[in-house]
């Protein structure tokens, strides 16, 4: 949609449940998450809708939020059981997944400015 709201389009078309969607730094793609296996996986599409495509597989992968040079997707996911939730990077062609560690269970990722 437009900035003052106008002009609202769908960009997904299937019969799963497709959340949180966030707006790439250059406003060229967005991530969001969807249930489409009957999982929480995270993908990406560019802003117009094309070139939709699975970013993470498994159980539970949510929250996803771009780094500030738009390469980057950070994401959470728990796997159940014991583990808890954890926090996970993937570039955007989805083949360089790396778990970030914490001192304890984490989920919710937000990026912030670097700090000078």
């Amino acid at each position: 949609m437009n900035a003052d709201g106008s002009g609202l389009r769908r960009l997904t078309r299937n019969p799963a449940n497709d959340f949180d969607p966030t707006l790439s730094s250059d406003g060229s793609m967005v991530a969001f998450r969807s249930e489409r296996d009957g999982n929480n996986e995270v993908y990406v599409m560019r802003a117009d809708g094309s070139g939709e495509r699975i970013l993470t597989e498994g159980y539970h992968n949510e929250g996803p939020t771009w780094a500030p040079n738009g390469r980057v997707i950070m994401f959470f996911r728990d796997p159940g059981g014991n583990a808890g939730p954890a926090l996970y990077t993937v570039d955007v062609t989805g083949r360089n997944e790396q778990m970030l560690k914490t001192p304890s269970y984490a989920s919710d990722p937000a990026w912030s400015p670097l700090l000078q």
